[in-house]
């Protein structure tokens, strides 16, 4: 209508891994926080330390269902099994395009893109505040496996920089130190719903 407002354009990130705690922050930014006019961005930090043992592990996992949906929610971002080729061999995998297009199958009027980032000497948490910054980002959502500790450490962090802080997390150091809303995502269950944390909500529940 005439002299209504346009909607605000957010720019989501989401943190990507080869992991079931990415795949479970992936299914909730598509299942409740992204919206039409949105633009949703993929972020892999690339670490070359660890990224043949990451691999080896992400190409033993269990195929990919076709279905974006239930690709999700069966953690299929840790599943390497069909990548564009099929058949789970060799470098044909690329779990971030699976991400990609799990997305744009779901979110048809979304934008959305993907993008790697090499660490270079930097820790994983910075890296990506780093680059939340230049892309002007507006929310950040990143998977998060939580224990006791972890609970604790995230209130008694020192700010600016995770070095001689290993106990303490990536996402909960995003959480806190992120410029802009950080939310940290813990699936509990296949319909149990997601366990969510901000800096200023913490352990809030939203049903599936």
């Amino acid at each position: 209508m005439e002299g209504e407002t346009p909607p605000t354009i957010r720019k989501l990130m989401v943190v990507a891994d080869p992991t079931p705690q990415s795949a479970a922050a992936l299914q909730y930014a598509i299942s409740h926080a992204v919206l039409e006019q949105d633009e949703l961005i993929l972020v892999h930090v690339e670490n070359p330390n660890s990224w043949k043992n990451t691999f080896s592990t992400f190409l033993r996992r269990p195929s990919l269902s076709s279905s974006s949906t239930s690709y999700l929610s069966e953690g299929g971002i840790g599943g390497g099994g069909g990548g564009a080729g099929g058949g789970g061999s060799g470098g044909d995998v690329d779990f971030l395009e699976q991400m990609k297009r799990a997305c744009e199958i779901a979110l048809p009027k979304v934008r959305v893109r993907s993008e790697r980032i090499e660490m270079d000497g930097r820790d994983k948490a910075n890296v990506i505040i780093s680059r939340s910054k230049m892309l002007g980002i507006d929310i950040i959502i990143i998977g998060q496996k939580r224990s006791l500790s972890s609970a604790i450490l995230g209130h008694k962090r020192a700010s600016g920089s995770m070095k001689g802080a290993k106990a303490i997390d990536t996402a909960e150091f995003l959480i806190e130190n992120s410029p802009c809303t950080c939310v940290g995502v813990q699936k509990k269950g296949q319909n149990g719903g997601y366990l969510l944390n901000t800096k200023s909500h913490r352990n809030f529940w939203l049903l599936a």
